[in-house]
């Protein structure tokens, strides 16, 4: 089962994904996060893949939307711990994943 855990540390907010991110998951992870992240307008979003086991294009869409939310509140995202298939997927699309 897909699912999102966030997490608060001062101004950082921490969403550990997990399962599969495609079209229909997406939409719902982007809702709790985005939620979690207007109340809070943290200065990081770390979106951390680790627990991920498939992503398609809609993860990519997920990833953008997080950064166009959080910089519009001067915050930055940072996506780290993608499995390697995903990451290679990010890399392609631009998207720096840190370890």
């Amino acid at each position: 089962m897909t699912q999102v855990t966030l997490k608060q540390d001062g101004k950082t907010l921490t969403a550990l994904l997990s399962g599969e991110i495609d079209h229909h998951w997406a939409a719902i992870l982007r809702e709790k996060i985005d939620e979690r992240a207007a109340a809070a307008a943290p200065a990081i979003l770390i979106l951390d893949f680790s627990a991920v086991t498939f992503m398609d294009s809609s993860g990519i869409g997920l990833i953008l939307g997080r950064h166009k939310l959080v910089s519009a509140m001067g915050g930055v995202v940072v996506v780290q711990k993608a499995p390697k298939d995903i990451k290679r997927m990010l890399s392609i699309a631009g998207i720096e994943s840190k370890d």
